[in-house]
């Protein structure tokens, strides 16, 4: 594995933990409130399993809080004696001596935890305002149920039903909640000119394979391509990209004379041509240059060789600002978006 391959999973592992870490403490203070709630004593709190690094111990009752060497879950022990011998006089506080409800309560206090934490995140996220994607559709492929309903290049899906939609998020649920019922809905849209629309759409032919997959782009809506020359943002300096001269903030102008106005053309393009040079028009630092570049061989998905150049291709900031929406509400519709989305 190269330098760059070992960053890159050790970022990925990083990344894992950080994610993991809050889900984890939040479940198992689950645990912890409703047992001492209940009155159960509590011997250990441990976020992960294994050999303790640290142990503190606080409290009347000396609990020990443990990090433990693999932080990949963790547990709450309590006073119980089918794992040993307790005094009598603790009796009363041990699990096993707690009545069925208590005991449901506190093995269910890990999970609900977990739920009121994702309702807390997405209530704070909807009240704070959560970019999306506006929902402009490109052009529906012939034979599809969107190029069937008269579906065009620019439409912007304002609302299905009753129901108004802000983003491609927004839509994608909403739809697949029609879909599940079979249903046929009907869509309403502001086309290109400004002009609002109304297109049937018919849902009955999903399958539920169809479902769980891309099933917008079965259907034929899928989000109208950027039109804009893409930059280079970070650049592997293991690959193609790098052993060519590309830096970073390059702007692709076009490739092999040919203008590239989307990420998507200059990627299909080098996916096309592995081992070939493929000549950049590149905008640098006010002027503009040629950049003979030869994309690697890779193996792709479907076991076909396509090219890579090793290098992220990205949109300036200003490019997507006319697509990007920010949506917000208030701290009680916030609330009830927050419970529907969990």
């Amino acid at each position: 594995m190269t330098l760059g391959g070992v960053t890159t999973f050790l970022t990925a592992i990083l990344a894992f933990l950080v994610a993991l870490g809050p889900l984890i403490v939040i479940h198992e203070l689950g645990h912890y409130a409703v047992a001492r709630a209940c009155g159960v004593k509590v011997l250990r709190f441990s976020i992960g399993f294994g050999k303790p690094l640290w142990i503190w111990r606080r409290g009347r009752d000396a609990t020990e809080w443990v990090i433990a060497a693999f932080p990949l879950g963790g547990y709450v022990k309590m006073l119980d004696e089918r794992e040993g011998l307790v005094p009598k006089e603790e009796l009363p506080r041990a699990f096993n001596r707690q009545s069925v409800w208590r005991r449901l309560a506190i093995v269910a206090a890990g999970p609900a935890a977990n739920f009121l934490l994702a309702i807390a995140l997405y209530w704070v996220l909807f009240m704070y305002g959560v970019p999306g994607m506006k929902p402009v559709i490109g052009q529906p492929p012939s034979g599809t149920v969107a190029s069937a309903a008269g579906f065009a290049t620019g439409d912007t899906l304002v609302r299905i039903d009753d129901e108004p939609v802000s983003t491609w998020q927004d839509a994608r649920w909403v739809l697949l909640q029609r879909a599940v019922q079979k249903s046929t809905v009907t869509i309403e849209v502001l086309d290109d000119k400004g002009r609002t629309a109304s297109r049937k759409f018919d849902l009955s032919g999903l399958t539920s394979e169809d479902l769980d997959s891309d099933f917008l782009k079965k259907l034929g809506l899928t989000r109208l391509p950027l039109r804009a020359p893409p930059e280079v943002g970070s650049v592997n300096p293991d690959g193609a990209a790098a052993r060519s001269g590309l830096k970073k903030g390059d702007v692709i102008l076009g490739i092999n004379n040919s203008r590239t106005e989307s990420i998507e053309e200059a990627i299909r393009v080098i996916q096309e041509n592995p081992g070939k040079t493929l000549l950049f028009e590149i905008h640098r630092d006010a002027g503009q240059v040629t950049v003979p570049v030869i994309p690697d061989l890779h193996a792709g998905k479907d076991g076909r060789k396509i090219g890579r150049i090793n290098a992220v291709l990205q949109n300036k900031p200003e490019v997507f600002a006319k697509y990007i929406v920010d949506v917000r509400y208030g701290p009680l519709v916030s609330l009830g978006k927050a419970l529907q989305k969990t």
